[in-house]
């Protein structure tokens, strides 16, 4: 058998490792789309209020990674162009347009801003969310996973919305009043609703400024650190925050077993 020569080598070797690197991406393909797909279990059967909590944590961990790393992605890019920004080279009509894209979903929509303007804007709102704070507050707000809103609408944040037939019409609503608790097709979708959420309302602009100033320092940002600014999320202000802190310092007693 005549040898192969060495450019046959070479491409023999990149064909193989195109290969493994389209195998690897289909594999995180598939199980993204597994994660996202989700159906919430049925926690009203579960009676054992420990393994309820392990169930409930379990089952929510895989969606709230996956909603971060897609923010992550976003953020990732954005630090690149922020890179290229910083050495004066100006972006290209593709770039330009994916940065109005991110722009408009964070709600940027002013057009008229340098593209370095807008980056460092977008990098304060385009940010992940602690593991911690996304998982406890789902518990808190849908009675881990037990309420008629997490079982009928797969709204695990107790997240509003103001068009008739958006949601569930919560049964105590006062008489004036016309808010619905948002329905999700999915629970996933509820987890993504709630990192736009605190990623872009006015009522959570400490949050990020928080988030932002931990970074600067080079410290870590954590859900107990970032719970303090969780004063506007429910009409119990303090109570609230109080509540979430103590299921925080909980939970990270239920991760060091």
């Amino acid at each position: 058998m005549k040898p192969l020569s060495l450019v046959q080598t070479h491409k023999q070797r990149y064909i193989l490792a195109l290969g493994l690197v389209l195998l690897l991406a289909l594999m995180w393909w598939l199980n993204a789309s597994r994660v996202e797909s989700a159906k919430l279990p049925n926690f009203s059967i579960i009676n054992d209020i420990p393994e309820l909590k392990t169930r409930f944590f379990e089952f929510l961990e895989p969606l709230a990674k996956t909603a971060n790393q897609a923010v992550l992605d976003d953020r990732e890019w954005l630090l690149e162009l922020k890179a290229e920004l910083d050495k004066d080279k100006q972006p290209g009509w593709i770039k330009q347009r994916s940065l109005n894209h991110i722009a408009d979903q964070y709600g940027l929509n002013d057009k008229n801003s340098a593209p370095s303007e807008l980056v460092e804007q977008l990098l304060l709102r385009v940010d992940t969310i602690p593991i911690s704070l996304i998982l406890v507050q789902a518990a808190a707000e849908s009675g881990w996973g037990r309420s008629r809103f997490a079982r009928q609408g797969n709204n695990l944040f107790g997240e509003w919305c103001y068009t008739k037939g958006c949601g569930l019409v919560p049964k105590h609503r006062p008489v004036d009043a016309t808010h619905e608790v948002k329905a999700f097709d999915r629970p996933y979708d509820s987890v993504t609703s709630y990192l736009h959420t605190l990623n872009t309302h006015p009522a959570y602009k400490r949050l990020r400024q928080k988030r932002q100033a931990l970074r600067n320092a080079d410290r870590a940002v954590t859900g107990f650190a970032l719970a303090g600014t969780l004063i506007f999320y429910s009409e119990r202000r303090q109570a609230y925050v109080n509540e979430i802190k103590t299921m925080l310092r909980q939970y990270n007693q239920l991760m060091d077993k």
